[in-house]
Formats: structure tokens, sequence, C-alpha cells
């Protein structure tokens, strides 16, 4: 009886709280006592609501908990805190604010309150210069959007809080604004607000007059999305001729130095088209999604022109603008000039400047607004009177340009440079040569003729495609192949697959060669010899005729890559000469959407250090390392110092005179004996 008595429930909250979630109909009138509590503290409140009060607090968390349970009398409490927070949020102490929103909070997870209205309040809130306030906020804001979108999108909340959104970003508080566009991006990463609408209110924070939200907007449509980017890089592998097929097909012939050369260069073949196709899967960011990109970005240079931001910011708006150029294919020809007035070696961030040059090249540009840029970082990089990496940028940013505009450079320029390929230094000798090599994919017929190398089939057909011209084919190129292929019988096609099988069964890790006989590899090389002395057209009549003939299945596909695979390593026809032939030591960069500063800042050499560098690296190669001198200690540390340890110190001309310094020229048959008696005894003690 005596605990009984002691356990005053109307007064111990926690206690009382326990029992109403285990039985709410036995303490209704324990409930309504502390609700009318509830009701006459919040009237105080109301007089004076900038003042702490404690009991009104524990009060509000008490009726959050026990929400649940009395769902009719506490109807109205959730508007009643909500009313509270709208009027006096301003001059609420902050940790009777933090209860408030705790205690909405608490009730939004019961789902006791609507999704739409707590939001919007909270938004509201984010003006609060209260730090820990907006954390808190900003948590629940991205976990409860996240719960609404859990199992189906929720499009009519997500709509009503877009549009309130959209009118935060505008908001007067700059913290608010920050804050809810920080909302928007991390939804979107989360793959939860990832429509083009989000998108395209994201957008508006690039014309923000504060410069944080202005920096986090153009930051959002630079950023990369790395979980797609890897898979869609997984995808591509699966896809196309695998280096397998190129072991195997080169493992049945005899074994020469001819055969092995010719492998290695078409799985170097392999390797680029590989690498290009994963570039060309680019992951799939918020700028495709914007819905007029060519107004978005005249909007953004109209902005930068006017800027007087930060040069950092200034940079940051040139990537977005060529970005979206360069993607969109959109015609901004004032650009050009602009960015054309930073290409100086001496320019801070130059390197950055040269990629958004070249991210806004592509092949809609008329040649004559580009040609200007091309000319200017050859005037000003490529230069003698440079330095080596100078002069290596300059030719890795007309490389960069110049590949997906190949018009905008004349032919006289580009043989002058590719004079760099026997520089003294290393990496402007592999930019030129890097160069080169471009160009005999493009159009070999722009180099000298030492510089084209030697002639494949690929080479033989490239050209560049005139302004405004397109290539279009009835046909698909290197179908002929499969013409043979069409009467072959069921048993040669079983007997292909057992013994491709057999052979994938028994390859090891090391990938060494396979002796297996492969009757279909033999054919395929009678074929491709038959079809390298069939004239050209004879070749794409046949193509027409298989494409339009037959459906094509994988394999056939497959085939058919392969036949393009080894155009780029067979010679073309009548032109078996040997060139002059510039090894392209460097791996060969993909040119998708988007540049990368390794393809302006590649440097094959790695330029020296100076003193102090190579000082501070030894340095800190040393913080392991033990002192190898024995430290002589004294027995008493405050002893005075013996006449050997002050000569030290003292100066040696003080001392050239003594008899301890002489030379062992100049000593004395006694001071030898001396010495020669000393040293014995000192061995013969040691012993």
């Amino acid at each position: 009886m005596s605990g009984r008595q002691n356990n005053k429930l109307p007064n111990n909250l926690p206690q009382l709280q326990n029992l109403i979630k285990r039985d709410p109909q036995s303490y209704v009138e324990e409930f309504l006592q502390q609700y009318r509590h509830y009701q006459s503290n919040v009237q105080i409140f109301k007089l004076q609501p900038e003042k702490p009060n404690k009991e009104l607090a524990d009060l509000v968390m008490f009726l959050a908990q026990i929400g649940h349970c009395y769902l009719q009398q506490l109807s109205t409490f959730p508007q009643e805190l909500t009313e509270l927070l709208l009027s006096h949020h301003t001059v609420l102490e902050a940790d009777l604010r933090m209860t408030f929103c705790k205690a909405l909070i608490l009730m939004r997870n019961k789902d006791l309150i609507n999704p739409t209205g707590l939001l919007e309040l909270f938004f509201e809130l984010l003006r609060c210069h209260d730090k820990l306030l907006r954390k808190t906020l900003y948590t629940h804001i991205v976990a409860d959007i996240k719960n609404i979108n859990a199992k189906h999108k929720n499009n009519k909340v997500n709509t009503t809080l877009q549009n309130f959104m959209y009118t935060m970003l505008r908001d007067s508080n700059p913290i608010a604004a920050k804050i809810s566009l920080d909302v928007m991006v991390e939804l979107y990463k989360r793959n939860i607000w990832n429509d083009a609408k989000t998108v395209n209110v994201i957008t508006t924070a690039c014309f923000a007059k504060v410069t944080k939200v202005l920096v986090a907007g153009v930051k959002f449509f630079l950023g990369k999305d790395e979980d797609e980017k890897n898979e869609s890089g997984s995808e591509s592998d699966e896809e196309g001729p695998s280096s397998r097929d190129l072991m195997v097909r080169y493992s049945t012939g005899r074994k020469t130095s001819k055969n092995k050369k010719k492998m290695e260069k078409a799985m170097k073949v392999l390797k680029k088209h590989k690498k290009k196709k994963k570039a060309e899967v680019f992951q799939f960011s918020a700028i495709h999604l914007i819905h007029d990109p060519q107004d978005f970005a005249e909007k953004l240079l109209k902005q930068l022109e006017n800027s007087k931001e930060r040069f950092e910011v200034k940079i940051m708006m040139m990537e977005l603008i060529s970005r979206l150029v360069g993607i969109h294919e959109l015609l901004l020809f004032n650009f050009y000039p602009f960015i054309q007035r930073y290409i100086q070696p001496h320019q801070r961030e130059v390197t950055k400047i040269l990629l958004c040059a070249a991210q806004a090249s592509h092949q809609l540009v008329p040649p004559e607004t580009i040609e200007p840029v091309i000319m200017t970082i050859a005037n000003n990089f490529v230069t003698d009177r440079n330095s080596g990496e100078v002069m290596t940028v300059g030719i890795n940013a007309i490389k960069e340009v110049a590949a997906r505009c190949p018009l905008a450079i004349n032919e006289d320029l580009l043989q002058d440079l590719a004079q760099y390929k026997t520089h003294k230094d290393k990496n402007v000798m592999m930019s030129a040569r890097g160069l080169i090599q471009l160009f005999r994919t493009l159009n070999p017929q722009m180099l000298h003729k030492k510089d084209r190398g030697k002639p494949t089939e690929s080479s033989a057909e490239a050209r560049i495609l005139d302004y405004g011209e397109l290539e279009a084919k009835d046909y698909i190129p290197g179908a002929e192949v499969l013409e043979v292929e069409e009467g072959k019988g069921e048993e040669e096609d079983n007997e292909e697959g057992w013994e491709s099988a057999s052979i994938s069964d028994e390859d090891d890790e090391d990938g060494e060669w396979v002796d297996v006989h492969h009757s279909s590899d033999e054919n395929n090389e009678e074929l491709k010899e038959k079809l390298q002395g069939m004239p050209v057209e004879e070749r794409k009549a046949k193509a027409a005729t298989v494409s339009g003939s037959r459906l094509l299945t994988q394999d056939d596909f497959k085939k058919i890559r392969l036949v393009q695979l080894a155009k780029e390593v067979n010679a073309a026809p009548g032109k078996g000469q040997k060139r002059k032939d510039v090894d392209d030591d460097e791996e060969d960069e993909s040119r998708g959407e988007i540049l990368t500063l390794r393809n302006i800042e590649r440097l094959h050499k790695k330029p020296k250090s100076d003193k102090e560098t190579r000082l501070a690296t030894a340095m800190a190669g040393r913080t392991d390392r033990k002192e190898f001198v024995k430290k002589h200690t004294k027995l008493n540390p405050y002893a005075s110092t013996s006449n050997k340890e002050k000569k030290k110190t003292k100066n040696f001309m003080m001392l050239r005179h003594s008899q301890k310094v002489r030379t062992k020229g100049k000593r004395s048959f006694r001071d030898k004996q001396i010495a020669l008696r000393n040293a014995l005894l000192k061995k013969k003690k040691f012993k």
C-alpha cells in the first residue's frame, strides 16, 4: 500500500504514459486532467512566448506519445502546435521550439498528421537561426519524403511539395533557400525525386542572387551519378566480340611472329573500341532532363558576362555552359569569343578554360566559329618560347577540339603541329603523336605522306564529312561476310558451338593460346581474303542484299563487328607499302559527352620537382626511422660539461694549434707511440 501511495499518477507523466499505452480506457480521467493542464499552460505561454516553459514542454511530449490512444480528444492537438510554431517561431526559446518540432515529427511517424501541411511548416521553420533545428528538420524532411514514395510514387504530394519548394528557392532568407535546394538535390541523388520537374525547379537556383545557392545549383548539374556509371560500364562489356574470340581465331593458325603481331594489334583495336563504347553510354545526368537547354544556356551566358562573382564561380558557370552546349549540341556563338579572352598560359585555371573550349565544340558549330579558338591556342601555347608542359597542354587541347569539330583545323596548321613528333621534350612529342594518330582515323589525307602510317581498310575509307552533310546508309556495313554462311548445315553449326564451348572450358587464368582446330575461322580467313580483293561498290551491293534478305541474329552482328575490327588491322588492297609508323603509347581516351581534365593535362613524363619538393619528400619518408647515433646521457643531468664536450662548440681557429687536432702526417714519433699503445690496450680490453 505504501508503494501505491508514493505513486502519484497525475504528476508522474512517464509512468502515466506507460500505463495509458497499455490500457487507454482505464486512465481517461487522468489523461483529461493532464490535457486541461496543458491547455491552461498554453494560455500562460501565449502571454510570454519568449520565456522557457519546462512544464509545457513535458506536457507536449506526453500528449504526442499517447496521441494514437485518444484520437478523438486530441484531434485538434497537432493543429494547435502548428499554429503556435507559425505564430511564435521567431521568438520561441530554442529548446521549447525543438520540443514542439519533435512532437510533430513523432505524430507524423505515427501517421496522425497530413505530410503536406507539416512539411510546409518545416520549410517555413528553416528561416530560424538555429543550426541544430535546421539539421533536424532537414533530416526529417528527406526521410519523410523517402517513406512517402517507398512503395509507389505519391505524385499528388510530390507535386504540392515541389511547387512549394519552387517558392522557397526564391525566398529572401538565404539559409532557407539553400536548405530547400539541398533537400531537392539529396532527393534526386536518392532516386526519389529524379523527374524532369525537380531538375527544372533546380535550374532556377542557378540564377539566384545569393552566391551559395547559385554555386549549389551549378554544382548539382556538374555532378555525376557514379552508380549508373558503373552499371552502364558493366553492361557495355557484355556486347561485341571479346578478347577470347580474337585469341581463338589467331591460335588456330601457325605460330608465326607475323600472326602474333597481328593479334596484338587486333587486341589493341578491340580495347580502343570497348573504351569508346563505354563512353557513349553516358550516365543519365540531370542535364538531359532540362526542358529548354538553349534558353537556359543563353541566360547563363548573359549572367556570366555581367557577373561580379569570384573567378572560381565564373569557371564553374563556364563549365556548365560548355557541357550544355556539348551534350545538347547547342548553337551559342557568343560563348567562343568570350572564352577566347582567357586562353593565355599565365591565366589562372587555364586548363579548365581549355577544357570548356573543347567541351563546347561539336560538329554542328560552323568551323569558322571554332577556328579562331584553335589558332589562339596554337599561337599562345604551342611555341618554343614556352615550357614543355605548356606546349603539351596546348596540343592536347587542340586535339580534343579537333576530335569534335575536325573541319575547324586547317591542313597547314595540322602539318605544322605534326612536326613536334620529334621534339626533345617527351610530353610534347607524345602529344603530337596522339594528334597524328587521331587524324589517321579521321582523315589521313590531311597529314604528310610520311605521317599517314600503313594504310588499312578502315583508314582508306575514312573521310571527314562536310559541314551539314549526313551520311545515311541503307545497308549494314560488313554484312557481306554473312552471305557465305547462309548455306551452312546444322552439323557444322553444332560442331562449331561444341568446339567453342570446349575452348572456353579448357581456358586457364593465364590466357595462353590453345591449339584447337576451328573450321569456321579458316572459312572466315578465306572469306576475308576474297573480300579484300573485291571492289568497294560490289561489297556495298552485297551488304545491301544480305541486309534486306534476312533477319540478323546476335551471332551475325558479332561476326560483322569482327570484320569491322579487322579493317583497322588489315592493309588496304594495293597499299601494302611500308610507311613510317608512329607508336601511340598512350591509352585512347574515350570521347563521350563529358571530358575530364586528364584529357588536357595528360603528361607522359613526370616533370622534375624543385629542391623544396624533393626535400619535403625525403623528410616525409624518414618519419618512421630511428636514430642511428648513440646518445650519451649523463648520470646527473645537472652536471657541467667536460672539456671534451666544450671543444665541439668551439671555433676551429681556437683549436688548430692544439695537439689534439694535428694531422697524422705531422704527428711526432712519441705521439704515434702513445696512439699505438692506446689502440692495443683498447683492443685487448674488448677481447
